[in-house]
């Protein structure tokens, strides 16, 4: 027999050795748990579903009413991005606000366009594509076919020092590093 084939037999196997404590780890239980029950729903529609009218630019253009259960301990702010990126342009940011209070399990529809929300535990918005401060609903062009509106719902380890007003990219990066768990909410509008 090659004497490189023996040599080559026991690196496979000191090889396999150390991957093996890699392919066992795991978050540890309390964490995935949680992250598991972080959801996000709204009593207006529900995910997958089509977006009310009322929370369009076809209608009275009110942020939609948002409720959410089990944020993971440590969770010390919640910051929301709605966008779609099925917009003609690339991805639309339709709202952007941060600084929401831990311990708050939902937003209230017809959230004001004000840099900060006093009824919120001051939390701060942001500009979004228009741009303005504020939620802007769904308003694809016409005969465009069916947008999907996500609502990501970030919950941080910390509150951001982040000014109001500031563009997602500025909100993306302050998150960096601080994002505990992520839920999700999809509306569906078309014209």
């Amino acid at each position: 027999m090659n004497a490189a084939v023996p040599r080559m037999l026991l690196a496979m196997g000191l090889a396999a050795v150390a991957l093996a404590p890699a392919a066992c780890e795991h978050k540890p239980k309390e964490t995935k748990e949680t992250a598991m029950t972080f959801t996000l729903t709204s009593p207006a529609f529900a995910d997958g579903e089509r977006i009310p009218k009322q929370y369009t630019g076809e209608g009275t253009d009110a942020s939609p009413p948002l409720e959410w259960t089990d944020p993971p301990d440590g969770t010390q702010s919640l910051a929301l991005i709605c966008d779609d990126p099925d917009a003609p342009v690339g991805t639309w940011d339709h709202w952007l606000i941060w600084n929401i209070p831990a311990d708050r399990p939902n937003l209230p529809e017809g959230i004001p366009a004000t840099e900060t929300v006093a009824d919120l535990g001051g939390a701060c918005q942001g500009n979004n594509s228009w741009p303005k401060i504020g939620y802007g609903g769904p308003m694809p062009p016409p005969g465009h076919g069916v947008h999907h509106y996500h609502f990501h719902l970030h919950a941080l380890d910390t509150a951001l020092e982040l000014a109001p007003g500031a563009d997602k990219a500025a909100l993306l990066d302050a998150m960096e590093g601080h994002i505990l768990a992520e839920a999700k909410l999809t509306g569906l509008y078309s014209r």
